[in-house]
Formats: C-alpha cells, structure tokens, sequence
C-alpha cells in the first residue's frame, strides 16, 4: 500500500475529487483527516471509511479559517499521531461573469477559497511535516488559468494559476528540508462544478481524450504526487487533464 502508516489531511474532502481521494488514500494505507464544511456527508464518508476498515477522522470547518487548519493538524498529530500528508484540494468557482462585472468582494472570495485557503493549510501543515523530517503537500490548480482562460473564469483562473507559484516558493523553502510541494492541474471532471449534461459535453470537446475525468482519476494522480513514487518531484505541476494543454499548444 502506497501510503501505509501515513496520516493524511484533505480538504473538500466531501464530495468530487476531495472525497475520491478519501477513499483511495484510506484504501492505500492511510489515516484520513477529512475537513469540509457539509458535516452530513462529511460523516457518511467517515463511515464508509471504517466499514471497509479504514482510519478516518471528520474535522468540520471553513478553509477560509486558519482555525480549521489547525484544527486538522492537531486532530491528525493526537489521533492519528502525526502528519505526513496534505492533500489541500478545496476549491469554487465562484461568481461566472467579465472580469468588469466582478465586485471586489467576488474576486475577494475567489481568491480566498482557491488560494488562501492553499496557504493558510500549508502555513498550518508544515511544521507538523517538518516535525516528521519531511512529507508531501498537493494542491488542486486547474486547466483554467494554466493552458486556456474561459469566459466568466478570471478571478478562477488567476487563483488557479497563483499555485503553481505557491508550490515553487514552498519546495524552494523547505526542500533541503524533505519537504515537498507540488500543484495538480486537472482537466474537466465529473464533479459538481462541471455544471450540467450540456456543460460538460462542450467541455469534454476541449480534451485530447474527448471526455472528462473521473474524480477516481484525478485521485491516482493525487496518490502518485502524495506518496514516495514521486520522491524526486517537487515544485512542479502535473498535468490529469486528458491532453487539454497538449492540444492548446
């Protein structure tokens, strides 16, 4: 099992990509703590967790809080006994309109959830890591704002694009340290925020592949930047996006 005797942090862990990762991860070997605010579904994950003999703990909270983050690291260092991996993927699309029609308030919330959010985990994460000589964090970006912009998508894009400079500044801080960073940059995914049938055809036709994701293939990416199988991987961004930047280039 790739991440056996890890403890593992996820974010958006509730539901789409967050809650695939859950269950791999857990499947994998890991110990889970699982923070999203929908404490219903939140708790049901916990569950199906331990039924099929899992570890996983429910931490309830806002990812625009610092407090939520450090309420996750504690609750991975007291039941789960420490911290080796962080998986921040929490993300919203927020208000979809011209970069003109945007208020400050809507970009201000864009940004606080796609990359503030990625910062305070991470400020709260690795001390917690550098306690256990070293780990890994994963960052869900995105497609949009790192191969194609979309309309209505500025404020997504520029958050989006904003943590493949995070996970650089990180691996240039803490990798002598055994720290390492890295950004995930998904294609169209089969989640809530690909919108309905029509959507997710027309996204669909902007991948190589012609389809979109899986949230259980966006997970196996985040397994291979999250475990040892990418131990020489840091400051980098993985595309999963079923050739979408290829075909762009």
């Amino acid at each position: 099992m790739l991440l056996n005797g890890k403890v593992t942090i996820i974010t958006g862990a509730s539901s789409g990509i967050g809650r695939a990762a859950a269950m791999l991860f857990a499947a994998e070997g890991a110990s889970v703590v699982l923070v999203a605010r929908r404490s219903g579904l939140l708790n049901q994950l916990v569950a199906e967790i331990e039924q099929g003999g899992g570890r996983a703990l429910a931490v309830v909270g806002d990812v625009t809080d610092e407090r939520t983050h450090r309420s996750a690291v504690v609750a991975a260092q007291t039941r789960f006994g420490g911290l080796h991996v962080a998986f921040n993927n929490a993300g919203l699309v927020g208000a979809t309109k011209p970069l003109a029609e945007i208020t400050p308030q809507q970009w201000s919330d864009v940004l606080a959830v796609n990359l503030t959010a990625a910062f305070l985990g991470a400020r709260a994460q690795i001390p917690a890591l550098l306690e256990q000589r070293g780990g890994a964090l994963v960052f869900t970006g995105s497609f949009v704002g790192s191969s194609v912009g979309l309309p209505g998508m500025a404020a997504y894009a520029a958050a989006k694009a904003g943590l493949t400079g995070l996970v650089r500044g990180i691996a240039a801080d803490y990798g002598a340290a055994g720290v390492r960073a890295n950004a995930l940059l998904p294609g169209g995914t089969a989640t809530e925020m690909a919108g309905d049938a029509a959507q997710r055809e027309w996204a669909a036709s902007l991948h190589a592949m012609k389809r979109i994701a899986e949230p259980e293939e966006i997970a196996q990416a985040a397994l291979f930047l999250a475990s040892d199988m990418s131990s020489f991987v840091t400051g980098s961004a993985l595309w999963a996006d079923g050739g979408n930047a290829a075909v762009k280039l």
